[in-house]
């Protein structure tokens, strides 16, 4: 995509691997709300083939101001106002790519009403999910689950069900439909094969599980927590969180993760083990 320069001087691209550092030096002003647009930006060099998406940058008097990641998710990252009109009015004559907007809040909602009269009606709207970190040096206040581990390869059957388990309760939508299946599998697989998957499994099936889903510059992001529904509310997944935070700070010493606002036994299982709010999401679903 070529640069469109607009009356306010600004232009807009596809950015590639020259821009690499000033792309990170953007990214660094947030480490963990920018972690899942860091993890791409870090695994892929910024190549568009690697990362699984576009990153879209604008820049005002040459300064690199704002991006835009345009994958799986749309994920705006420090836009400025000039920058949103520019990002909507392309996203608009592309027409929608990905199954949802996420990001900080402010950024999600501006750039939705922009965009709600021609990529909606959005399937559900997550209006506030709280952004939770537990830092480097800050202590896991419960007691930690000795059983959860890293997942092995000739367990990836065996955590399968678990995920989309998990995924479908959280989205509403299971992730296999419309021939998802063989991409999501690809994908718990490269999580259980980069040691970012742990699970306390007994007898052949997950009792409470999660994902490190993005590792950024110093943070990395916890997903896909799950405990299974008919052992809830007998303290699992208070300790697994204990221990997945300290196999977590095995791969960066940072961790966070985000929740909706409304799953409030989340919210104080997360408080009790350490973590605390630092910024608030919102999530846009198609």
């Amino acid at each position: 995509m070529c640069g469109v320069t607009t009356a306010t001087a600004g232009v807009l691209r596809v950015l590639g691997p020259r821009d690499l550092a000033e792309v990170r030096a953007l990214l660094a002003r947030d480490p963990v709300s920018h972690c899942f647009v860091a993890s791409r930006v870090l695994t892929s060099g910024l190549d568009t083939w690697r990362m699984g998406g576009e990153l879209w940058g604008w820049t005002e008097d040459g300064e690199l101001t704002s991006l835009l990641y345009l994958g799986a998710n749309l994920v705006p990252v420090e836009t400025t106002p000039e920058a949103r009109r520019a990002f909507a009015d392309r996203c608009r004559r592309i027409g929608r790519r990905c199954s949802s907007i996420v990001g900080p809040y402010d950024d999600v909602a501006v750039l939705w009403s922009m965009l709600a009269d021609s990529w909606g009606p959005a399937r559900d709207i997550r209006a506030s999910q709280p952004v939770m970190v537990i830092e480097r040096d800050a202590p896991v206040r419960v007691p930690a689950d000795p059983l959860v581990r890293r997942v092995r390869e000739d367990e990836i059957d065996i955590l399968m069900p678990a995920c989309v388990a998990m995924f479908t309760e959280e989205v509403g939508v299971s992730p296999l439909a419309g021939g998802g299946a063989d991409p999501y599998r690809a994908r718990i697989a490269e999580l259980v094969r980069s040691g970012r998957a742990f699970a306390r499994i007994e007898d052949g099936r997950v009792i409470t599980k999660a994902e490190v889903g993005a590792v950024g510059d110093g943070v990395c992001q916890v997903q896909g927590v799950w405990t299974a529904p008919e052992l809830r509310g007998r303290g699992l997944g208070l300790a697994a969180m204990g221990q997945v935070v300290s196999l977590a700070r095995e791969i960066t010493p940072t961790v966070s993760l985000y929740v909706n606002d409304f799953n409030v036994v989340a919210r104080h299982v997360y408080e009790r083990v350490g973590f605390h709010q630092t910024a608030t999401f919102s999530t846009v679903l198609f």
